[in-house]
């Protein structure tokens, strides 16, 4: 008998809701502009900016503030690369869209749980003083939370003037926060991370920080991005938004689950590495090294049975690299790419856990005789 696939990929994309796919389908057979003043497009305005209220209840700030981008990616670019040509420290874990949109940037170090370390910011903060740090709220391939807000009251006791930049595309949904009392000045979002849209996002900016353009040619999102807008996307990121705010609680639960089956595969496999255990972790993410059977080995594996994880971001699916993540965090060369991601959300099971145990010991039962113990 077949069995239902089962769906762990959550930090790459989380499956949209059913209440945002209807709205999107209803919004999508309307005609009408956001920027045109007939009822047509008053109606797509009025989506498009309840829509930018949704977006700044989820952080807890104005919406005055929300400016819609295509993603997380877009926004983090648009930051870093204004402020190329001069210094700016980002952490070696980020997300490859800040990472390689700023090259010449400094890396902040990270301790082997995989947190910012404090000690080494402060170093590099107690030289030039930089124009901009960035650091994610939450690590997309180890789910390991970042003292952002501690980092931001730092860096400005430090260095004023400096400006603060956060990638929380990871963090929203799962975890609370406001954006006002992370002390940042930028903050990213994207909608697919929290069962939005794909291709939609958002770029906070706070009062006093510098403007960051992104596209010329016209005037909507107050002149810094111009472009028609994606009203069914923006509306179904809204939405979104506000169901993922609502559920906090309920995501919070998966925590239990995800405990279960990393004890389960530790009692089978003690070789095993968890990343991140020991540090504040959000409830959905779980990074696990076996040593000795490389990363795609076991995704091809856990495929074949219709399980659907990963081995670290899906911008750098189809290439077979040791982790950057966990390179940073001091993790040994052979486990750098034999590790997997699993992540979770609103629609999976217990049941799914448990199926994904037992298709990976089975695996590992396998396996385990050929394995060099490194």
């Amino acid at each position: 008998m077949e069995k239902n696939p089962v769906y762990l990929d959550y930090n790459a994309s989380a499956p949209i809701r059913p209440d945002v796919a209807d709205l999107m389908r209803t919004l999508m057979a309307k005609p009408g502009n956001a920027s045109s003043i007939h009822s047509f497009g008053r109606e797509a305005r009025h989506h498009v900016e309840g829509a930018r209220e949704q977006i700044a209840k989820l952080a807890d700030t104005h919406a005055n503030y929300v400016t819609f981008t295509s993603g997380a990616t877009e926004a983090n670019n648009a930051v870093l690369k204004h402020f190329s040509g001069r210094r700016v420290l980002v952490s070696a874990i980020e997300h490859p869209s800040v990472l390689e949109s700023a090259p010449q940037a400094e890396k902040i170090p990270v301790t082997r749980d995989g947190v910012i370390d404090i000690e080494k910011l402060e170093e590099l903060l107690s030289g030039e003083v930089p124009a901009l740090v960035s650091v994610m709220l939450v690590n997309n391939e180890t789910g390991v939370i970042q003292p952002v807000e501690e980092v931001a009251r730092l860096a400005r006791q430090r260095c004023p003037g400096v400006h603060i930049h956060t990638d929380a595309a990871q963090a929203a949904g799962k975890i609370p926060f406001a954006f006002a009392a992370l002390g940042v000045d930028y903050l990213s979002l994207s909608a697919h991370k929290m069962s939005g849209p794909q291709g939609v996002g958002a770029l906070l900016c706070a009062p006093g920080a510098e403007p960051v353009p992104f596209l010329h040619g016209g005037g909507q999102e107050k002149r810094q991005r111009a472009g028609t807008e994606n009203v069914a996307g923006i509306a179904g990121f809204g939405l979104a938004a506000d169901i993922a705010l609502n559920h906090l609680d309920s995501f919070a639960q998966l925590s239990r689950w995800r405990d279960d089956l990393e004890k389960t595969l530790r009692e089978a496999a003690p070789e095993i590495t968890i990343f991140g255990q020991d540090a504040a972790r959000v409830a959905n993410t779980s990074k696990i090294g076996l040593p000795g059977i490389p990363a795609n080995t076991q995704l091809m594996n856990l495929d074949i049975e219709g399980i659907a994880v990963s081995s670290g971001s899906a911008c750098s699916s189809g290439t077979i690299k040791p982790s950057h993540v966990l390179q940073a965090m001091g993790a040994p060369e052979h486990l750098c790419s034999h590790a997997l991601r699993i992540s979770a959300g609103w629609a999976t099971k217990e049941s799914d856990f448990k199926r994904l145990a037992e298709v990976w010991l089975k695996m590992y039962s396998r396996v385990a005789n050929k394995i060099v113990r490194l």
